[in-house]
Formats: structure tokens, sequence, C-alpha cells
């Protein structure tokens, strides 16, 4: 997968920023994610290792990623001490962006 090939056409950050972005995203889950698995067809739970500010992170980059694709719904929940659940959901028109992230969640899960 090339490393911008899971980003929409639809999603509005400027151009020259995306791959910034993509490398916030490829960051996380190359330090933090354990698993990665569909809940449904338009839902993606990701599990991400804990830790001080991980939390945080997650939210920050949820809240970001929500303002230049609307189209994304994050829901981040604290699971335990050790563990941040991201939940990414999408509408139907937009379920091949989540088949693309969880092809490359599931890539990066495999690797740890």
């Amino acid at each position: 997968m090339t490393e911008l090939s899971w980003v929409p056409t639809s999603c509005t950050l400027p151009t020259e920023q995306q791959p910034l972005r993509v490398a916030e995203w490829d960051e996380l889950f190359a330090d933090r994610l354990i698993t990665s698995a569909r809940t449904d067809r338009l839902r993606l739970r990701l599990v991400l290792a804990g830790g001080a500010g991980v939390e945080e992170t997650v939210r920050d980059l949820a809240a970001r990623e929500s303002g230049c694709c609307s189209f994304f719904t994050f829901i981040v929940t604290p699971a335990n001490d050790d563990h941040v659940q991201l939940d990414v959901e999408v509408d139907p028109p937009r379920e091949m962006v989540l088949d693309a992230l969880q092809t490359r969640t599931a890539a990066e899960a495999g690797a740890r």
C-alpha cells in the first residue's frame, strides 16, 4: 500500500499536509497498535497500548482528522490503564476508506 493510498479524495486537508498526517497515524500504529478488528461493516476497532499522554494524543489526532474528513466518526475510550480503544466509523459511501485503513492497520498489527 502506498503512503497516501488510504487518504480519500474528499479530504480537505491541504495536499502538502497529507503526508504529515499519514505519518502521524503511522507512528501511532507502529508505536501503540495492539489489535485491529472490524466490528461492523462500517466500524473498525483499534486497541492501542496506553501510557502517559496516549489517550490525549489519540483524541487530538482524531479531532484533527475529523476536521478535514468529516465522514469519520472517532470514539476514544480508555479500556483500562494499559489500553485505549479507538473506534473508527464511516458512512456507507466511505466504506472503501475504512477497508483501506483496516488493511493498513492489520499489516502493522501483524508486524508486532
